[in-house]
């Protein structure tokens, strides 16, 4: 597993906090259960996370293996994705509210809430590699099926699906998805998205 990790590891060269180098998101998870103290930990580091106007317009439905919660996630994935993420312990659903509260803006459309969603998320999952966890976001799910086996509001927008648990054993995937989990990492370089104009890469 030592070396699993290390082969997931950004380069050190790139100056980045280890936090941010050591995520990845794996597909082989451990059955061992993650604590309620841990939960709480990772969500309230997702509450922190930067929000317009402080809206803070994220739901999180959280699903621990056995109870109905996480049987009404993971039918909601795609057979591919079910394949591995049922055996995560914890399965979690985000979504965005796509109004303010009322107050200055009036209950009017929030336009950042799925932006905001997804800045807990990243703070959520940052929370748990400090804990020792992984995660792994899915857009792999229906969406309409979702929000039909929890009733969600059309205020709501859905975000995404996240397996979290302990990292497990990549010869418990199939084949194909081991070789996906033994691959190296790869990013793009920051020439190819930061930018000063449209058409000119940035310089530091």
């Amino acid at each position: 597993m030592d070396n699993l990790e290390a082969l997931k590891h950004a380069p050190a060269e790139l100056g980045i906090h280890d936090l941010i180098a050591s995520r990845w998101s794996p597909r082989a998870f451990s059955d061992k259960a993650v604590s309620a103290d841990d939960l709480t930990k990772i969500f309230t580091a997702a509450s922190w996370a930067a929000s317009s106007t402080n809206e803070q317009p994220w739901r999180f439905l959280v699903g621990r293996k056995g109870d109905e919660t996480f049987a009404k996630i993971l039918e909601s994935l795609v057979a591919f994705n079910q394949t591995w993420a049922g055996k995560a312990p914890v399965l979690v659903l985000s979504a965005g509210k796509k109004t303010f509260s009322p107050g200055p803006y009036g209950g009017g459309a929030n336009d950042y809430a799925l932006h905001d969603t997804g800045a807990a998320s990243a703070t959520m999952s940052l929370q748990a590699m400090a804990l020792g966890l992984h995660t792994h976001g899915m857009g792999g799910f229906d969406k309409e099926k979702a929000r039909a086996h929890f009733g969600i509001p059309e205020d709501f927008e859905i975000g995404a699906v996240w397996a979290l648990g302990y990292l497990g054993e990549p010869d418990s995937l199939s084949e194909v998805l081991k070789g996906r989990e033994l691959a190296e990492r790869t990013r793009k370089p920051v020439g190819e998205f930061v930018f000063s104009e449209w058409d000119v890469a940035a310089k530091f």
